[in-house]
């Protein structure tokens, strides 16, 4: 049985409804070791990159207004990764199928989810379906220093003029 790293976001219907203790807690079922964990105020640009796949369904507008918190006024979502012995696979089945009505009624999903009138999803929680997946979406929403593990190869780069907040 492979280790390996999976992507998982508690999107903002999720943390509009409290969820995130509860999901955590369906989480911890696995065995598996949370690597990374931040809160990110999802923008634009990072909703249309994790989501190209789908830039040419019809659904597309929505799909970002739903990520980036529009429809639930929580401009929020929770980014994780988890590590350990078949970790999407051990994710993807307490997350249950991504249509809600389809999604065992035990699942995170089934019990949390629902269809909007639109005919969006609201399923509480993403999930990387693939190691290739969790590679992407692992790279695009975190940096090599907020994850606990070198889990990927990278490389120290020097910037001039650059620039960064930093606490007063």
């Amino acid at each position: 049985m492979p280790n390996t790293k999976t992507f998982i976001l508690i999107k903002p219907d999720g943390l509009s409804k409290s969820l995130t203790g509860n999901i955590l807690t369906r989480f911890s079922e696995t065995r598996l070791e949370i690597i990374g964990a931040k809160m990110v105020k999802v923008t634009k640009e990072l909703a249309e990159k994790h989501y190209e796949m789908h830039k040419d369904k019809p659904f597309y507008p929505k799909l970002l207004e739903y990520i980036t918190g529009k429809l639930h006024k929580r401009h929020k979502v929770m980014a994780l990764v988890y590590h350990g012995e078949n970790a999407i696979e051990k994710i993807r089945e307490i997350c249950g199928n991504t249509n809600p009505e389809e999604a065992e009624p035990e699942s995170i999903r089934g019990q949390y989810g629902r269809i909007l009138t639109s005919g969006l999803f609201e399923n509480v929680v993403h999930t990387s379906d693939s190691i290739e997946s969790a590679e992407r979406e692992i790279k695009l929403w975190f940096e090599p220093h907020e994850i606990i593990y070198d889990i990927y190869p990278y490389k120290e780069k020097v910037f001039k003029n650059y620039k960064k907040l930093v606490w007063k």
